[in-house]
């Protein structure tokens, strides 16, 4: 796990359950704006369904992993599930990213505090990641 991700992990692990949601959401207002090569080309942008809310993504390749995630401001779960995940595997290695723990959603500590939906979510976030990084990186190498 990269050094990021080690990071996060160690913030969520250090704070009691009962102020884990409280630092979820303190990550949902991290997330980064879209730039506006995708805020003005929506099309660009995959649904990720697993979400009950609306949260869409486009990854970039090159030496590097550029992950760009969209969640809506009423939905401060869903926004802080994928500013943790924007955290931990933006400016990666595309290495890295594919290698990246889906253990990782549940070793946040939130399962509990969530409901399965939310969790099914997050990891639908990382799954679309690692295959759109697998297929940016593949139709690079053809």
């Amino acid at each position: 796990m990269n050094a990021a991700a080690k990071e996060i992990l160690d913030t969520f692990s250090e704070v009691p359950d009962s102020s884990k949601l409280e630092l979820l959401l303190e990550f949902a207002d991290s997330l980064p704006e879209l730039p506006e090569r995708y805020s003005d080309h929506p099309e660009l942008l995959e649904r990720v369904e697993e979400c009950q809310s609306p949260v869409y993504l486009f990854v970039e390749v090159d030496d590097r992993v550029h992950i760009y995630l969209t969640a809506p401001q009423e939905a401060p779960t869903t926004r802080g599930f994928a500013s943790i995940l924007q955290l931990a595997l933006d400016g990666q290695t595309p290495s890295a990213v594919l290698e990246f723990e889906d253990s990782f959603v549940n070793a946040l500590g939130l399962t509990q505090l969530v409901s399965p939906l939310r969790i099914r979510g997050m990891h639908g976030m990382l799954n679309r990641i690692k295959r759109q990084t697998k297929e940016k990186l593949n139709a690079g190498n053809s």
